[in-house]
């Protein structure tokens, strides 16, 4: 799902070397990827409300990620309020939908727009206001408001039907995405923001995910196959924006990934920069065809 970066020196470990042309750890991120996948089927059969909690604890640790990133750059953000705000907008969906996440998100800006504003006391006027200001909503919108669609799905008429099928049509993407880029990739697609992803790869991915999405829609939702080679198609390109997003940020950062808490993977954000924009698709195709 997500593209690293390059090396800001030019430079790169021996085990980035090793790790051949995916630029991964691949026994690593096998082992990784085979276990969180495993957890999370189990609970979407067993308990598919624990997936919030599971939700929460990604995006907390993803939200501390980046603004800790952004901080070594030298961009401000308030990281509490960013944090304790995004909870809030991942738990009101809960008992309150869209209402109650579009409110939290709305007093989290509020509020870090006072923090932002008052940090240095009321004796000295903010440095850099407007930037750090812009670049604070844009970690809110795009961390736990976009993930809190993937918490409104869960809530819906067969939920955890909904959730399992845009995790594996995600999944999909990205395996055939790495295998047929690892085989077959030849012509980068945009060499200048991520110089790996290239155009077999995407074909790759667009092969699997249609395939995947049609499945699972017809044999979990038992619902019309032709929603499902929609969403395959809609998933690949939101996914695909998604990594290209997230490796532009990289780069403007200077940095080969978010964090290092998942071996072979990168961080937590690293993996869910192609899940964020495709929670929000996948739950407004279920809600307008299901």
């Amino acid at each position: 799902m997500g593209s690293a970066a390059p090396d800001p020196n030019g430079t790169g470990s021996a085990a980035a070397k090793s790790s051949g042309k995916a630029g991964r750890n691949l026994p690593a991120a096998i082992g990784v990827g085979g276990g969180l996948g495993i957890s999370l089927i189990l609970i979407m059969v067993f308990a598919p409300r624990v997936w919030i909690g599971v939700v929460a604890v990604a995006l907390a640790v993803a939200t501390y990620e980046v603004s800790k990133r952004l901080r070594e750059a030298g961009i401000l953000v308030p990281r509490i309020p960013l944090i304790a705000g995004g909870q809030a907008i991942i738990w009101s969906g809960w008992p309150w939908g869209t209402t109650g996440v579009l409110s939290a998100t709305a007093a989290t800006v509020l509020v870090c727009m006072v923090w932002l504003l008052l940090q240095q006391g009321l004796g000295s006027a903010p440095k850099n206001y407007l930037r750090e200001l812009a670049v604070t909503v844009l970690v809110a919108c795009w961390l736990p408001l976009l993930a809190s669609f993937a918490v409104l799905m869960v809530l819906e008429e067969n939920g955890a039907g909904r959730v399992l099928v845009f995790l594996i049509a995600v999944v999909c993407s990205d395996v055939g995405g790495y295998v047929a880029g690892v085989l077959f990739g030849k012509h980068p697609m945009a060499p200048a923001i991520s110089p790996k992803k290239s155009w077999e790869g995407l074909a790759g991915s667009l092969l699997f995910c249609v395939i995947g999405s049609l499945l699972t829609v017809t044999l979990i939702l038992d619902a019309n196959s032709m929603i499902g080679v929609l969403l395959g198609v809609v998933l690949v390109v939101t996914g695909t924006l998604g990594d290209l997003i997230e490796s532009q940020v990289k780069r403007d950062l200077r940095i080969k990934d978010m964090g290092t808490l998942l071996p072979g993977h990168g961080g937590i954000m690293d993996r869910l920069d192609s899940l964020l924009p495709s929670a929000f698709v996948a739950w407004l195709v279920f809600a307008i065809l299901l």
